[in-house]
């Protein structure tokens, strides 16, 4: 296994892990009532249930989850020819390659929505908590995180417009 791909599976344990540590703790500490938007003044201006947001977020964790690892296992059983990839016939010389490739993608699809919702609902229980005195703007470093991690997911798959190099063998 290359250092990549262990590292891309390791970010993706820990962020399911994180999600579901923070969803446990921010569910214990959030009032009954939990404001999610907020007007230019910092002030809340919608407020969710609990029990709704906790769902909305498990669904939406569930779907992220099984769905884009159900697909990325189904990876090595689609025929070259129907993947959406540049160079197609070169790539088909090096399917291994390839698989690990997009398997690895979609792995960290999964892998920075999962760190993004973490953060949202820590970010969201601060905000909402009475012990902390910190604002909206105070987090609006999450939002940046999450923009760097889309661009960043976003920018892997540019690795396909290079075609993959030849093992040399040794002759000696």
């Amino acid at each position: 296994m290359k250092v990549g791909t262990f590292s891309i599976k390791i970010w993706r344990w820990f962020s399911m892990l994180m999600v579901f540590g923070a969803l446990v703790w921010t569910y214990s500490v959030f009032p009954e009532q939990i404001a999610v938007d907020f007007a230019a003044s910092g002030l809340a201006e919608i407020y969710v249930n609990k029990e709704h947001l906790f769902y909305i977020v498990m669904a939406f964790f569930i779907l992220n989850n099984v769905v884009l690892s159900a697909f990325a296992k189904q990876i090595p059983k689609i025929d070259t020819k129907h993947l959406p990839i540049p160079k197609r016939a070169i790539w088909a010389l090096y399917r291994d390659e390839l698989n690990e490739h997009l398997i690895n993608w979609l792995y960290t699809v999964v892998a920075s929505v999962n760190t993004v919702i973490a953060l949202s609902l820590l970010a969201l229980a601060t905000i909402n908590s009475s012990q902390y005195k910190l604002t909206v703007f105070d987090f609006a470093w999450v939002s940046y995180v999450g923009l760097a991690l889309m661009i960043l997911v976003f920018l892997l798959p540019l690795r396909l417009l290079r075609t993959p190099v030849p093992k040399e063998e040794d002759t000696y």
